[in-house]
């Protein structure tokens, strides 16, 4: 106990009989022991503590250090998502001019059709307006 060896309890207990006398000592005893017990229980309670701190100090650490990999992981993620829509975006594009392009196609083609049978319409008329005033 304390690192003390039975010899030098005994002694202490020797000399704490001669100077408090039989009367005293059972009460000095427990006082004694009270005071260890109560020590005892400050340094654990002391401990604990300065363990929960240290724990709770770890945890914010590694809170911290998670909140910032999320951050990173939802910026890049973003980054990914903006690209990709971009490049959805440009062939979309792509696809709307292609069909315009078509479209303005079809449309010329038609107004050429159009063009040559109004002229044959005209032609005929005109080659039929001959006929009736000949």
């Amino acid at each position: 106990m304390f690192g003390m060896s039975f010899m030098e309890i005994m002694v202490i207990a020797i000399i704490a009989v001669l100077f408090l006398g039989p009367d005293k000592l059972p009460s000095a005893m427990v006082q004694v022991a009270k005071f260890f017990k109560s020590f005892k229980s400050s340094i654990n309670e002391a401990k604990s503590t300065f363990e929960q701190e240290i724990k709770l100090q770890e945890l914010r650490e590694d809170s911290l250090k998670y909140k910032k990999q999320l951050e990173e992981g939802a910026k890049s993620f973003c980054k990914k998502l903006t690209f990709e829509e971009l490049d959805e975006i440009k062939d979309a594009k792509s696809g709307i001019n292609k069909a315009l392009d078509d479209f303005k196609n079809d449309l010329d083609i038609s107004k050429a059709l159009n063009d040559d049978s109004d002229i044959k319409a005209e032609d005929s008329t005109n080659s039929k307006g001959d006929e009736s005033n000949a």
